[in-house]
Parts: C-alpha cells; sequence; structure tokens
C-alpha cells in the first residue's frame, strides 16, 4: 500500500479514526495554531479544517502528532526502510545476511523518482500567494508562515535530481518588507543541504531556483526532516517509505515539480539579495527574531484540484515536531551512532529544545589493560559528535562511558544526569568550545549563531552518592538563598534580577566566594533561576529553563573555582546562571481570547467535544 496523495491519506486516517473534522470557520490567526496545539496536547486526531476564513483551501495538521499514527500511515514500509537504512551504514549487512535485507533492496531500487512526461495533477491550476491559508501561529510572528514545506533546490554545477536537496526550511509568506503576492521569505540554518547549493550558485553570480512543495504524500514532508546518511537521495528515500516513487518533472521556467504535491511555490534568489525575516515562534520555546535571510522572488504557485494544505505548529516542545523525533528514532535506531567510532547512543534532549542539550554515551578502548578512572577515548568522541552535522549544533554535551552501566538509559533525563554527576571530576571534566557557533535559533549567546559550547564528560567508577533532598541545615547566602531539589544532587536558586554580565561577574564572584566553606557533600551542580518553583517543578521545566537560557563560556561558575595551564574546573558544584538576560529573545506566550474560542469548540456541540 502507498498513498498516491495527501487526500488518500486523510480519508484513510478519517476511515479508521485517526481524523477529524472541524467545521466550523476558523481563523488562520492563531485561532487554527490553538486547536492543534490543544489537540496534540490531548494526544488527540489528526485536524482537516473545512472552513477557513479568507482561503478557499482546506487545511490539515497533527499528521504526525502520535507515533502510533506515524507508524499506521506507513505500516506497510516501515520495516524495509529501516533495513534499508541499515544497509546503507553498513553495506557489508547484506553478506552478512542476503535474505534478511532481499525484499528491502527490491524496495529501494523500485523508488528511484519517476520523470514524468505527461501533465501531471499538480498544474491544474494557479493562485497566488495571499489567497493560500495565512497561519499564523504566535502572537509576535512577523506573517503567515508555510511551517510544513518541502524546499527543493539542486546543485548548480551538477544538475539533476539525484544530487538536489530536499529539506524543511520554513518560508514567510507575508508581513515586513516583503512584496505581496511577488516575494517570499526563505529561512534556513547552519549546516543545510540547501547552504551548499546556494553558495555555490552565488560562486558563479547565478540565482538559486527553488521549488517550495506542501502536501502531497506524508513520506515527502517526513523525508524532508530526516538525516539520511551521506549519498541517501530523499527523493528515494520518500519513494521507499511511501512504496511510490517520487513523481517529478521540470516546468517551461526549468524548475522541479513535484507531480504528487498539493501546492508548488517557484522562485529564484539571487546572490546577496536578502529581507528581514521573522520574528517567529520556534521550537525552543522562544520568539526567533527579525534577521536578514534570503529573498525568493515568485514565479508561479501551483495547485492540484481539490487541494489540501499541509501545516503544523512549533513551539516549546512537546510539540508534532517532537514526534517527528520519536518516528525518526524508529526508523533509524542505532544508524546515528555508527557513523562516528566508539560513540553507543546519542539524544538530543527534545524538552530542552533539541540542540542545546545532546546526552551521549561511548566506548572506552584507549587501555583495555587498565581499570579506567578518568574519560579518554569519550573525549575524543565527543570532538567528533560536535563536528558532525546538526549533532554540531549542541551546546552541552553530556558523555559517559558504556562500561561503566551497560544499561545506562540515555532517554532517562534524571538518571543519565545522575550517573554523569556521581562520577565527574569538576576538577578536571569540563571542556570548554569558547567562541564557535551555536543554533541560530539559540539567543543565549552573544549575536546569531555565536556563543559557546562544553563537555561534560565521566567515566570511572562511582565517586559519591548524591542528595536526593535539600540538606538540613543548608545555608545559601543571599543574594541567591530560595532553594529547591531539581533532581538528585542538583538544586535550583533564585533571586535577584540579572543585569549585565559586567555586574553580575563580580556579584557571582562574591557569592562563590561566600559558598567557599559550606559542605556540599552529595551535591554537585546548582542552577540559578528567575523562579525556582517552576524551574524545578519537573523535569521538562528543568532542563528547558537551564539550558536554554545559558551561554556555558559566560554562564558557569564554580565553587572553589580555579583555572590552570588554560583550564577551568572547580572543587565544589558548577553553577550555571540560568537567568533571564537582556538580549534573550521572548517566551512564547498564549492568546487568552483565543484560547477562549478553543474552548467554544471543545463544548458539547462543537466539532472537539470529547478530545479537549
Amino acid at each position: 500500500m502507498g498513498y498516491k496523495s495527501l487526500a488518500e491519506c486523510v480519508v484513510d486516517l478519517e476511515q479508521h479514526g485517526h481524523l477529524i473534522r472541524i467545521k466550523e470557520e476558523v481563523d488562520p490567526y492563531l485561532e487554527m495554531a490553538a486547536i492543534h496545539m490543544r489537540v496534540f496536547d490531548a494526544e488527540g486526531p489528526a485536524l482537516y479544517f473545512e472552513n477557513i476564513k479568507g482561503s478557499e483551501f482546506p487545511a490539515v495538521s497533527n499528521l504526525f502528532g502520535t507515533l502510533d499514527r506515524s507508524k499506521f500511515m506507513f505500516r506497510d514500509t516501515l520495516d524495509h526502510i529501516k533495513k534499508l537504512v541499515d544497509v546503507k551504514m553498513d553495506p557489508t549487512a547484506v553478506l552478512k545476511n542476503p535474505f534478511k535485507y532481499l525484499s528491502s533492496s527490491a524496495v529501494a531500487l523500485g523508488a528511484l523518482p519517476w520523470k514524468k512526461k505527461s501533465n501531471a495533477p499538480i498544474l491544474y491550476g494557479k493562485t497566488e500567494i495571499s489567497k493560500l491559508p495565512q497561519i499564523v501561529n504566535w502572537p509576535m510572528d512577523g506573517g503567515a508562515f508555510v511551517t510544513m514545506p518541502q524546499v527543493y533546490t539542486e546543485d548548480i554545477t551538477k544538475p539533476g535530481i539525484m544530487q538536489a536537496n530536499l529539506g524543511m526550511y520554513r518560508i514567510q509568506l507575508s508581513g515586513n518588507d516583503y512584496i505581496q503576492d511577488k516575494e517570499i521569505g526563505l529561512h534556513y540554518q547552519l549546516h543545510r543541504g540547501i547552504g551548499i547549493h546556494q553558495q555555490k550558485a552565488n560562486q558563479l553570480g547565478r540565482p538559486l531556483k527553488v521549488s517550495v512543495f506542501i502536501g502531497g504524500p506524508p513520506s515527502h514532508p517526513l523525508s524532508a526532516v530526516m538525516p539520511l546518511p551521506e549519498g541517501l537521495s530523499e527523493m528515494i528515500f520518500a519513494g521507499a517509505l511511501g512504496n511510490r516513487r517520487f513523481r517529478y518533472f521540470y516546468d517551461n521556467e526549468g524548475f522541479c515539480i513535484s507531480a504528487d504535491a498539493d501546492f508548488v511555490i517557484t522562485g529564484t534568489v539571487y546572490p546577496n539579495e536578502n529581507k528581514p525575516e521573522g520574528p517567529f515562534g520556534d521550537h525552543i520555546g522562544y520568539y526567533s527574531l527579525t534577521h536578514p535571510f534570503p529573498l525568493m522572488k515568485v514565479h508561479n504557485v501551483y495547485h492540484k484540484k481539490n487541494p489540501i494544505w499541509s501545516f503544523t505548529v512549533v513551539g516549546r516542545p512537546p510539540q508534532e515536531d517532537t514526534s517527528f523525533g520519536n518516528l525518526i528514532h524508529e526508523i533509524t535506531g542505532a544508524a546515528i551512532p555508527k557513523e562516528i567510532n566508539g560513540l553507543q547512543a546519542v539524544h538530543a534532549v527534545d524538552a530542552a529544545g533539541v540542540h542545546p542539550l545532546l546526552f551521549a554515551i561511548g566506548r572506552e578502548s584507549y587501555t583495555p589493560y587498565q581499570e579506567v578512572d578518568r574519560p579518554q577515548e569519550i573525549l575524543t568522541i565527543a570532538n567528533q559528535a560536535l563536528g558532525k552535522n546538526q549533532l554540531s549544533l549542541a551546546k552541552y554535551l553530556f558523555i559517559a562511558a558504556i562500561e561503566d552501566d551497560p544499561k545506562l538509559d540515555i532517554y532517562d533525563v534524571s538518571g543519565f544526569f545522575k550517573h554523569m554527576l556521581e562520577r565527574i571530576d569538576l576538577s578536571r571534566d569540563l571542556h570548554f568550545h569558547t567562541n564557535t557557533t551555536i543554533d541560530t535559533l539559540d539567543y543565549s549567546g552573544d549575536g546569531l549563531n555565536a556563543g559557546s559550547k562544553v563537555v561534560f564528560a565521566a567515566a570511572g567508577s562511582k565517586k559519591r552518592t548524591l542528595k536526593t533532598e535539600i540538606p538540613v541545615g543548608l545555608d545559601i547566602p543571599r543574594p541567591f538563598n530560595n532553594v529547591k531539589m531539581a533532581i538528585p544532587g542538583i538544586l535550583v536558586v533564585d533571586g535577584a534580577a540579572f543585569t549585565t554580565y559586567e555586574q553580575e561577574e563580580i556579584v557571582m564572584r562574591n557569592w562563590c566566594e561566600a559558598m567557599k566553606d559550606i559542605d556540599f557533600e552529595g551535591i554537585q551542580m546548582i542552577v540559578l533561576a528567575d523562579d525556582a518553583n517552576f524551574t524545578a517543578a519537573n523535569e521538562n521545566n528543568f532542563v528547558w529553563v537551564t539550558f536554554t537560557r545559558s551561554n556555558p563560556a559566560y554562564d558557569i561558575y564554580g565553587v572553589n573555582s580555579f583555572t590552570k595551564y588554560k583550564h577551568w574546573g572547580c572543587h565544589g558544584p558548577f553553577i550555571i546562571d540560568a537567568r533571564r538576560k537582556p538580549h534573550h529573545a521572548p517566551d512564547l506566550i498564549k492568546d487568552p481570547a483565543v484560547e477562549k474560542k478553543v474552548d467554544a469548540l471543545g463544548a458539547k456541540g462543537g466539532s472537539l467535544y470529547g478530545i479537549i
């Protein structure tokens, strides 16, 4: 089985109880996003919006809202795809067990993109950007955005679909200085395939042709976000996952068109032509602010007959992109760790905004003839991870040795911290990378894409037992003395608001000096927060506040700290200052009036009755 279109997928989901229709007229300004988030939080069905204010086109969201629904959509191909990824990561697997991979190899061969020579459904009609659903997710967003696009570009020096890139980069449809229906914004971050294509086009002084596909079979948007092994085309993956070859052709202006998409926007990006893009409520839980990004000059907006607009909502995790991540893990399994020798497992912690916090487990085999009592090989592995694709965006990397606990669960956040803090030597095992690149969406640093990183490495036997309650008689001096226990060995305190780094450097130095004689046995980490009660209330709050609101080189301090031969360490607990800083981006806050409108849909007689 394979869906030929998004419409087929919608019908299948509805027939099996995985999708409901919103029949009431809904406003694309905030209301559709609010409905989506409320239903996602309730682990509810996919949503089909029949009546969108200001647009003739219906829309669907929350397709990937639960792992069960995602697995249902790909129920006939998921096992084959897992084997295909295994083979790509380890080609010798076929030689070891050829019969296991025989059917999957046939799937891969049958998934090669198919260039159509006749008219395709996508050429049914044309429209304008302003007639598309103008969906705005958050109150401070700079305009309407495409949030589930598949952005297609080709290598200008090696044209053709097999060297092409298909990625999910947000598209701003309106607002700012964009000329309506003529210009849209194209936002992409570091380490993206499209960046290589644009760089080559710029060097030749030629425009880059860009095609934005919306809708189509669900295998297409998933392929656009998959971290595929080098050399595995997104279009081949889409064909194999969807059990239907990726159908495409070129229009009379030379743009690649997905024949199965519901909408296709074509346009050109010229060298050095940027315009302000944003703000946009993003997946870290804050707004990404306005910055210059490539300007796309619109050529055509194609659509098929009875098309469906596909969208999602991003914000503080978990959101639908969290479910995307769960499905990606389901497919790739241990494939990504295999790309780094000695890496056993890796986990970008979703609740911390993904890139700010990375957990890893490595192998310690440098000196098998000796008892390992300090990190060795895992430091090499950490350096490789920080230079590998999306892993390189990690800001905090905690890495443990598999030999110390073969059953260590990288997805157990509290358990992983406990394992690390029981073993780490804070005078030796912190390693900073200063003045480097971080995630474009992370505003904790000192500029766009600019900040620092730190590696915490722990190997060897358990050194201490962590406190599970605030030590009796613990007296933390002012100005930070409202103490809460977050997880074992970690305290959260709040107090005075942050002012400037120049002033806070003095405050923190004095505070650390005042604590040098306190007995912190069983406490290894202290977090400064604006609200200790909120931060310590649950694990998700703790990792979100701590790792999205701090810049390691600027915000890590220590009790009894020192610098020796340019290495920083401390003999007491280390401290992360996770208070809000003046340069941080605003939080994402929902509109109360819109939330009341969603409440009405959940009342008896409303489309969401019994769901929210």
